[in-house]
């Protein structure tokens, strides 16, 4: 299973920077005579509405949907870090203030939490990515305290501070690293959670505008002529998961390894 989620990560890769290397028909342009026509050899996942060939729109749109879900990721584990590496070294009143505004974001489903600051700031493929980046820092942040807190007390960190090294050097020499490791592994698990709510958000008509190619917009795209051309929507749900599986199957997999 791990080989497998790798090699359809590494294809999403391959879709995502280099699409025209998998789909060679213009994502945008549009054909009416060729409008609705079912998967064939020309048309590997027929058309939409448009006349626009949906395997390239699906090749496409990966660079777009799958890079909004690594950046959101990528920004709320640094976010993360810095607020739960300071909560887990600074004075307990300061500590249980982030943690209850952590405790308090927790208590809400990822997804709604992106939905609220969407709806405050607006829009657009840049505020998904700041509403998807807020609603996973708060997983990170509980996740770093806790790592920073058990590192601090180990015993090479203990012995280096009784050597003579400073609190500062100590923390990015010894326990900085730990804590990284930790968040890799979640944030592995994060992009397919990133991804999925950025294309839900996209499906609502939050997200880039017509005729963008994005996972989530083609399925809304197609819901409407669902009974009739089926193709529209299949291909790119699969897309979301597919990808989502993959990348969750290789973080519960990493996780489980540093586990052990």
């Amino acid at each position: 299973m791990f080989w497998t989620a790798i090699a359809i990560l590494a294809l999403v890769a391959v879709a995502a920077l280099l699409p025209d290397l998998l789909a060679t028909q213009n994502p945008l342009q549009t054909d009416v005579r060729s409008a609705l026509l079912p998967p064939s050899a020309e048309h590997l996942f027929g058309t939409d509405q448009s006349g626009r060939d949906v395997f390239s729109r699906v090749v496409h749109g990966t660079g777009r949907s799958v890079g909004i879900g690594l950046l959101a990721t990528g920004i709320a584990l640094v976010v993360g870090f810095v607020i739960g590496a300071i909560s887990g070294t600074v004075h307990r009143s300061i500590d249980i203030v982030l943690m209850r505004v952590t405790d308090v974001l927790m208590a809400f489903p990822e997804f709604l939490v992106a939905l609220l600051v969407v709806a405050v700031l607006g829009p657009g493929p840049a505020n998904i990515a700041i509403a998807v980046t807020l609603a996973a820092v708060p997983v990170y942040v509980r996740l770093a305290r806790v790592q920073t807190r058990t590192l601090r007390i180990a015993e090479h960190v203990e012995a280096a501070r009784i050597l003579g090294v400073r609190p500062l050097p100590a923390f990015l020499r010894h326990v900085m690293p730990g804590v990284l490791g930790s968040l890799s592994v979640l944030a592995t698990i994060g992009i397919g959670s990133s991804i999925l709510a950025a294309a839900g958000l996209s499906f609502l008509g939050l997200g880039p505008a017509e005729p963008t190619p994005e996972w989530g917009l083609m399925l809304a795209g197609g819901r409407n002529v669902i009974g009739q051309a089926w193709w529209i929507s299949l291909f790119p749900g699969l897309a979301i998961t597919v990808t989502v599986v993959a990348a969750t199957v290789v973080g519960r997999i990493l996780r489980a390894g540093r586990a052990s």
